[in-house]
């Protein structure tokens, strides 16, 4: 038994029902240089009447660009789903894009064998221009977007990126802030469970909590994990704990860090505030789930997206002024510390 598909309507039928030229309509789609309100009036109504859906497709090839922005996350597919803050820049990201009637393409480099995948991608003539997240100095993608010369702009500024554009924080001095905090609440024995020191954040917050001790600072009391994760946050502190049992105050470099820090600290019977104080990093929904209220920085998450996504499209249009954005991210006191 066949079936009959209802006939796509086109340009002509537009044309037909507002009664102007084919002409007038493709002008009215492609931007409405030299149409009359009366004809756009027109146009309008009889796009709504025949149901008409322009052919992107076809609009690209004359346009050359595919109306479509890649953002990519250099992150394991778990963290991807996890971490709100992901979630957050993504969000933030399509809303500027579609104002701009652009589509976002979520793009994720989990391995090698992706940041592959994904060059080749790139050099398919398949987006107009990217934003990266989580880059790492050194990153292939990063080569990859430089040699292509794609409009690019990155979340947080890896240091060899040179003079692309980039949209950021500053976390070495929002680290050494609410580590003095930290402190000031009469904590000395103060520890860190440094994540993601392979790129710019992770290694900026460090360096941030170095900054607040000074001469206090005690290398015993940092311990490196690989991920802003939950599960690494826990490893982490269990090994604190084993290393310097005597440890009363931690800076955990996020706050799904500190999430898992104040886990095993539960686990091994401390008490949070009491016996040690925690900070965390991000203000994410993992602050708010914590038991007591974490005390954090607020990173703007979706802002930064919004940001990263505009400065690609200014690019796109030619605009090139604007290349580094640099957004507030206080400290915000709760119950944790």
């Amino acid at each position: 038994m066949e079936t009959s598909r209802r006939r796509r309507a086109t340009v002509i039928d537009v044309a037909e029902h507002a009664g102007v030229s084919r002409g007038t309509v493709s002008r009215y789609l492609n931007g409405g240089r030299y149409v009359s309100d009366d004809a756009r009036t027109a146009i309008e109504a009889a796009i709504e009447r025949v149901g008409f859906i322009p052919n992107r497709a076809a609009r690209s090839l004359v346009m050359q660009r595919s109306q479509a922005i890649g953002l990519i996350v250099h992150e394991p597919h778990s963290l991807f789903v996890q971490d709100p803050n992901i979630a957050s820049i993504l969000l933030g990201a399509n809303e500027a894009m579609s104002e701009a009637d652009y589509q976002m393409a979520c793009l994720i480099a989990d391995s090698s064998r992706d940041v592959e995948r994904l060059t080749k991608f790139l050099s398919g003539g398949l987006i107009d221009g990217v934003i990266i997240v989580s880059a790492r100095e050194g990153d292939a993608i990063t080569k990859a977007i430089t040699s292509l010369d794609l409009p690019a702009a990155f979340v947080g500024h890896p240091r060899d990126i040179g003079d692309a554009a980039f949209v950021a924080i500053d976390n070495r001095g929002a680290a050494r802030d609410i580590t003095r905090r930290l402190a000031a609440t009469g904590r000395s024995r103060i520890g860190m469970v440094a994540a993601a020191l392979d790129r710019d954040s992770g290694a900026d917050r460090l360096a941030g909590f170095v900054d607040a001790l000074g001469t206090s600072f005690d290398p015993q009391l940092v311990e490196s994990v690989p991920l802003y994760s939950h599960a690494d946050g826990e490893r982490g502190m269990r090994a604190l704990l084993e290393r310097c049992p005597d440890i009363d105050g931690v800076f955990a470099s996020s706050d799904a860090v500190a999430a898992g820090a104040m886990e095993a600290l539960r686990a091994a019977g401390r008490t949070v505030p009491g016996d040690v104080g925690v900070v965390g990093f991000d203000d994410s929904s993992w602050a708010l789930r914590c038991d007591p209220p974490l005390s954090t920085v607020h990173q703007p998450a979706a802002e930064l997206g919004r940001e990263a996504a505009l400065s690609v499209l200014r690019q796109l249009a030619g605009d090139f002024s604007a290349q580094a954005v640099r957004l507030e991210c206080p400290v915000v006191w709760r119950d944790s510390a």
